[in-house]
């Protein structure tokens, strides 16, 4: 997890100036998928998991200040690896990480500051953008969500299963158009995950100077 940390840190040069930096060190908690699963998550100037066939979110709110963020960037790592697997694919649909965008009309922003994650996602009018590293698909295809009510999820692939360091600059409007038609709402969340319990398998990972624009 060390050399993840120090790798994550060398790419902050490659991070925008001008965006907003979030913060792993406070605010995170973990919300378990299963009874018997959970992730190690290590929360600081990064946030680290290790994901040994295992499965598990890490969420944070977004300060109100930032609900109207339509970019984002980071870095990431991956010094252990998932196999390739299908995405798409209900229960067999492992990844090393990804980064989760949650999306609610502006009208209704207000009302579910205080919401937990799990009130998000059983939420009909919460729209979910998950950036992964992982799978065998192309960057930047699109892949419905196989989880939740229909229309809700997306998954956009943007790495394949592999190990390596590299940093991404998604705009996450015109990703939000892509994926549900029309314009984005309030980001009123965030949220990342590492999944390891389908092919029971070992993840070591990392992101980083996350900023949101």
């Amino acid at each position: 997890m060390r050399f993840l940390l120090s790798t994550a840190l060398a790419l902050a040069t490659t991070v925008s100036a001008t965006a907003g930096p979030v913060n792993f060190s406070t605010g995170w908690q973990e919300q378990r998928l299963s009874l018997f699963s959970s992730n190690d998550y290590s929360f600081g100037q990064n946030l680290g998991l290790v994901s040994d066939g295992s499965v598990s979110i890490a969420w944070s709110r977004v300060a109100r200040t930032d609900w109207g963020s339509s970019g984002a960037a980071w870095s990431w790592t991956v010094e252990q690896s998932v196999p390739a697997t299908d995405l798409s694919r209900k229960g067999g649909d492992d990844r090393n990480i990804s980064l989760y965008f949650v999306f609610v009309p502006e009208s209704i922003a207000p009302s579910l500051e205080g919401a937990n994650i799990r009130s998000l996602l059983g939420n009909d009018d919460v729209r979910i953008i998950q950036y992964a590293w992982g799978g065998n698909h192309s960057r930047g295809q699109v892949i419905p969500s196989p989880y939740g009510p229909q229309g809700q999820g997306v998954t956009i692939a943007l790495r394949q299963a592999g190990t390596g360091a590299f940093s991404e600059s998604v705009d996450l409007a015109a990703d939000y158009a892509r994926a549900f038609g029309g314009e984005k709402g309030a980001l009123v969340g965030l949220a990342v995950s590492g999944d390891s319990d389908d092919t029971d398998t070992m993840i070591r990972a990392a992101i980083g100077n996350l900023s949101l624009r």
